[in-house]
Formats: structure tokens, C-alpha cells, sequence
């Protein structure tokens, strides 16, 4: 699952880059994906926005045994 977790994320992180973020995968445990955000995303205040609508979706979407996706 984790092979399929970091393919997904490598199709979204080209326009994290884009807006000077990144994502990175931490660890994946009992469908629970745990991403960290870099760069710009970091700071940002719609990164909440970001991991949920546009991370979250994606990936559950790609990978239909993500639960949920959580930031450190």
C-alpha cells in the first residue's frame, strides 16, 4: 500500500512545487496516511485546506484503502 500511497503523491506534487510546497510521506499505518508538508505549505494558512480537499481526495481516490490523511 505504501507503493501506492507514493505513486499517488508523486502525481500531486508537481503543482505543490509549482506554489513552492512539497509533501512528503511519513509513514502509512491501518489506512492512515501521515504526510508531512515543506515550503511554502508549511506555513500556509490553507494547508488544512490542502491536506483535506486536495491530498485526501486524491489519494482515497487512487487508493481506495486510505482512511484519512493527517499532517505532522
Amino acid at each position: 500500500m505504501r507503493e501506492k500511497v507514493e505513486a499517488a503523491l508523486n502525481k500531486i506534487r508537481p503543482a505543490l512545487v509549482a506554489d513552492g510546497g512539497n509533501v512528503e510521506l511519513v509513514d502509512v499505518n491501518d489506512g492512515v496516511v501521515t504526510v508531512k508538508l515543506s515550503g511554502a505549505c508549511a506555513g500556509c494558512p490553507m494547508s488544512t485546506l490542502t491536506l483535506k480537499m486536495g491530498i485526501e481526495r486524491i489519494l482515497k481516490q487512487e487508493v481506495p484503502e486510505v482512511k484519512e490523511v493527517v499532517a505532522t
